[in-house]
């Protein structure tokens, strides 16, 4: 009989690695295990803690490489600067001590379906000395929200030259490379050179075609703060690439064109149809033979589910790696594990596409798993989850917010834009706190953010 949720690999068992804040190991309960703390297994965990866990009806676990959480749709305002991480970061132990849940550091290396385990990679700091050793973790109910993140294709060079923001830790370095190239060409004898201050954009999805909307401000910001050996707009350009014939090839046409005159207006340019076929420590080449001098490069195109996906336990999975799951968000080949968010594949009767990887698909599923898991421990049958799109909104920072509005009618599909698209836009963020937080935690945080502002920089400088 086992008598611990979590042991190391050759079944020592070492209660020294729990944090004292956690809590106790509790053998007689049903086990559910969530692997990743994005927003779906975030919300996931925070519900079911409330549930399950404080009427020690389930245990409920977490595990999570990071320390911290950061909604993954403002990763492009981290890179930008117009967002503090520490202004809006969750904690992960202090969200589970508060929401009776265990939070466990660590990433997922492997699975061992027969017995039921998890097994989870050391953890090191930033000094490279161990946290925690190679262990694994007990489940009776294992969900998968691991998440996606950029898709390099084999690209040359992008590795070595580009950033990704699949990350607060990459917005951030990004931003820091952003902040240091601006003042390293202030500060240095010469001029500055050809494309030592110009940014490449990889991927005209939202992220990319945010995140040059945002840079365009940002920029100038930063350098409004005495750096004035640098000219923003002969010195400072922004490139959107696009392989794809429009930007925002996932929105209605009528955004995308929307979003692409807001961009001509403010001197971002556009290229479409454009192939990247290597990154350089000076540019970005095309298939074209055209280049785009660029220092700073940032991609922002294809997306894929962890590498470690693909072939874990037999499990099905999808081209890009992702858990193909059945309607009920079970895995195909085991019941007992079920997959969320942009790592889950699912096809349903009723769309024709596989439920995209965006925040408001995580957010539904999150919400349905909840009850559903519930249902599994009550010996109840599962439902089926039902994806509703309401639509994409499109923010270009303080420029404008564009989308359109789904299913609030019937058979109607309303295009927004202004102060209206911007309000709706901060509205899903607020839905996301709330669901993290709480109304009146979260209430109190936004009042505090805002009395706060004007006593601080509107673009971080560092």
């Amino acid at each position: 009989m086992i008598m611990s949720d979590e042991r190391s690999p050759d079944t020592h068992i070492d209660h020294r690695q729990d944090p004292p804040t956690q809590l106790p190991a509790e053998p007689s309960l049903h086990h559910i295990v969530v692997v990743g703390g994005g927003a779906a297994g975030l919300q996931l965990v925070t519900k079911l803690g409330d549930r399950l866990g404080r009427r020690k009806k389930a245990q409920v676990t977490l595990v999570e490489r990071s320390r911290t959480h950061i909604w993954k749709p403002l990763l492009h305002e981290v890179a930008a600067g117009s967002m503090d991480v520490g202004h809006h970061a969750v904690d992960y132990l202090a969200q589970a001590h508060r929401h009776h849940f265990r939070y466990r550091i660590g990433e997922m290396t492997g699975l061992d379906r027969d017995r039921q385990e998890v097994f989870l990679a050391a953890s090191v700091d930033n000094e490279g000395r161990e946290v925690t050793p190679p262990r694994s973790f007990r489940y009776d109910t294992l969900v998968i929200a691991v998440g996606s993140g950029s898709n390099d294709f084999g690209t040359p060079g992008v590795k070595e030259h580009a950033i990704a923001l699949d990350t607060p830790d990459q917005a951030v370095r990004f931003h820091q490379r952003l902040v240091n190239s601006l003042i390293r060409a202030h500060a240095q004898p010469g001029p500055v050179r050809p494309g030592q201050l110009h940014v490449a954009v990889i991927g005209a999805g939202a992220t990319g075609t945010e995140l040059a909307a945002e840079l365009h401000r940002a920029t100038r910001q930063v350098v409004a703060h005495g750096l004035d050996r640098v000219d923003p707009e002969k010195d400072l350009k922004i490139t959107l690439i696009e392989a794809a014939e429009r930007i925002l090839p996932a929105v209605p046409e009528r955004v995308s064109e929307s979003v692409m005159r807001l961009l001509a207006t403010i001197g971002i340019e556009v290229r479409t149809k454009a192939r990247v076929t290597e990154v350089s420590d000076k540019g970005v080449h095309l298939a074209d033979g055209s280049f785009v001098p660029s220092e700073l490069v940032v991609w922002a195109a294809g997306v894929k589910a962890p590498d470690f996906l693909k072939d874990l336990a037999g499990l099905e999975t999808s081209r890009s790696n992702q858990l193909v799951v059945t309607p009920t968000l079970q895995t195909t080949r085991d019941a007992n594990i079920f997959a969320i968010g942009d790592c889950a594949y699912l096809v349903t009767p009723d769309l024709p596409t596989p439920v995209p990887p965006r925040a408001q698909a995580a957010h539904q599923q999150a919400t349905h798993l909840v009850v559903q898991i519930q249902r599994r421990l009550e010996g109840k049958p599962l439902q089926p989850f039902r994806y509703r799109d309401f639509g994409s909104l499109v923010s270009l920072g303080e420029y404008s917010t564009v989308g359109n509005l789904m299913g609030f009618i019937r058979g109607k599909n309303f295009f927004i834009e202004g102060l209206l698209a911007r309000l709706m836009y901060q509205s899903l963020y607020t839905m996301h706190q709330r669901a993290l937080h709480g109304s009146p935690k979260v209430a109190l945080d936004t009042t505090a953010r805002m009395l706060t502002r004007r006593t601080e920089p509107r673009i971080k400088l560092h």
